[in-house]
This record gives structure tokens, C-alpha cells and sequence, in this order.
């Protein structure tokens, strides 16, 4: 039984970092999809697909992986710079603007 853990990125919708703090544990697909000739659903027999095990260290998710004989791959996340400028948004709406303020 082979699986993942990492930790999530944020969503690209967001500029939020919520639900990226923690780990997860994920199992890969032991068989592959197949779609339902008369629906055209795509249905899989493997349950363990649809199990992600969140924890709050990747400590604690590699002692579980170890514990249940799991062989997981572990992905470390890839860390962005932040993104500040001086001033930012206010800078709209500043009185002592250098330059005029145009669409």
C-alpha cells in the first residue's frame, strides 16, 4: 500500500493561507477509473482512494505511516517569498502622491 504526504498548497482562488498548517496523508489509487457505460460516471473499486488523514506535524504522519506498514513518499512544500510592497493598497489613495493617479 503505497501513499503520499505533504502538505497543501493554498487554493488559487484564495490569497489565504487556511488549511495549509497541516499534514496529510494520502493513499494512491491501487487500480484505475473506469467510466459507467450507461451513466458515463467514472467509478473506481479501490475505497482507500478516498482517504486523506490529516495531521498536524509530518512527524505524526510518518509515525502513522510507520506504525501501519504504510510506505509513503514524503513532499516537503515549496516555500514562496512574501509579497509586501511598501505602502500597497494605501498607496492609492495617498495625498503626497508621486505620480497622478490614472485608470
Amino acid at each position: 500500500m503505497r501513499a503520499r504526504i505533504y502538505q497543501p498548497a493554498k487554493t488559487a482562488m484564495s490569497s489565504g493561507h487556511a488549511r495549509t498548517k497541516h499534514w496529510v496523508l494520502e493513499f494512491s489509487p491501487e487500480s484505475a477509473r473506469r467510466v459507467d457505460p450507461l451513466m458515463g460516471w467514472t467509478s473506481s473499486d479501490d475505497t482507500q482512494a478516498q482517504v486523506k488523514l490529516r495531521f498536524e506535524t509530518r512527524d505524526e504522519a510518518e509515525e502513522y505511516a510507520r506504525d501501519h506498514g504504510i510506505d509513503a513518499d514524503i513532499f516537503e512544500p515549496k516555500k514562496r517569498a512574501t509579497n509586501v510592497r511598501p505602502r500597497g493598497y494605501a498607496e492609492n489613495f495617498a495625498y503626497d502622491r508621486r505620480n497622478a493617479w490614472t485608470h
